[in-house]
């Protein structure tokens, strides 16, 4: 959007209070009110040069709000001086850290734009490992929103870096590779799946967003198959929970069949979640077999039977006649 030099920004600046002690909260809601005076093309004229003027790190989130709304790509150059840090804050009393979370809302907005020019800004960001993780999350997440290929293979190199101790960016890096939906990613990804279970709960984390990206991925693929049902086996529930899943919307002939023994599964949550998996699969007759075979259980009996309370038993039935 060209600038319209008609737009008196000094006088607009004056009259919000900027400059001036006036309270911040004050100068928020004058910011807002703005839109009652202003067309939207001012507005966004408005909202791009405050981002290059203002610091206040509170004022700069509303004003990131408000420019989101409108989503026009003559706010990208600011929004990325704000993420990128090319600004002067030497007569400020604000630093680097103070404005984290407004760097973190930039990413956010930047994705909304989807424009792929700034796959590289946020791959530098990404991979920049003295830079603060939460800017770095935010950017893995905005590539998955842009949805440029072309940062498949960076997203790659970091879930398979060793060197990277952060899991909740490996984690974030992993569903942007989903998002994606590149399939170069099959193999990287199953890979984590196959490796054998660290001792803490994050990497189970980790391989749970796993399951979910290659959800989204190619499930035809053998190799994808084959990690879902290695999974079943995997001393988290969750991630059993996840693989059933997973299993279940596979299109897979055999979907049933190799879910069926997790009925007899350790956790109770896992046997539930496949006795869903396979109610959606083959109907009530599951359920019934359930109910009727003591084996199964209480736990799994009770399960099958509220089942069929909610969506077979319409007319009232005793259902244990």
């Amino acid at each position: 959007m060209e600038n319209d030099n008609s737009l008196d920004l000094e006088f607009i600046l004056q009259s919000c209070g900027i400059g001036t002690d006036v309270d911040e909260e004050v100068l928020i809601d004058n910011l807002i009110n703005l839109s009652d005076n202003y067309t939207d093309e001012e507005l966004v004229q408005i909202y791009n040069h405050l981002m290059g003027t203002l610091y206040n790190p509170k004022v700069l989130m509303q004003l990131i709000r408000l420019s989101d709304k409108y989503r026009d790509p003559s706010s990208l150059s600011p929004l990325l001086n704000l993420l990128l840090m090319r600004i002067n804050l030497d007569n400020t009393p604000y630093d680097f850290d103070d404005l984290i979370n407004v760097r973190v809302m930039c990413a956010k907005a930047i994705a909304n734009l989807k424009d792929t020019s700034v796959v590289g800004s946020l791959l530098y960001c990404l991979n920049n490992k003295d830079e603060n993780y939460k800017v770095r999350l935010a950017c893995a997440d905005a590539l998955g929103k842009i949805g440029d290929k072309y940062a498949t293979a960076p997203l790659i190199d970091l879930i398979q870096d060793e060197d990277e101790k952060s899991v909740y960016l490996k984690e974030s890096a992993v569903s942007a590779l989903g998002i994606l939906g590149d399939d170069m990613a099959i193999d990287p990804l199953v890979s984590i799946l196959e490796a054998k279970q660290g001792f803490l709960d994050k990497f189970s984390f980790l391989k749970e967003r796993v399951i979910e990206a290659l959800s989204k991925l190619n499930t035809s693929n053998r190799k994808v198959i084959k990690a879902f049902k290695n999974s079943l086996f995997d001393v988290s529930p969750m991630i059993r929970i996840n693989a059933i899943e997973a299993i279940m919307n596979s299109g897979e002939e055999d979907a049933a069949e190799t879910i069926r023994p997790c009925l007899k599964d350790d956790d109770d949550e896992v046997k539930k979640n496949a006795l869903i998996a396979l109610y959606n699969l083959e109907g009530r007759d599951i359920l019934d077999e359930v109910i009727s075979i003591p084996s199964y259980g209480d736990f799994l009996r009770n399960e099958a039977k509220s089942l069929l309370e909610e969506y077979e038993t319409g007319d009232g039935e005793d259902l244990d006649e």
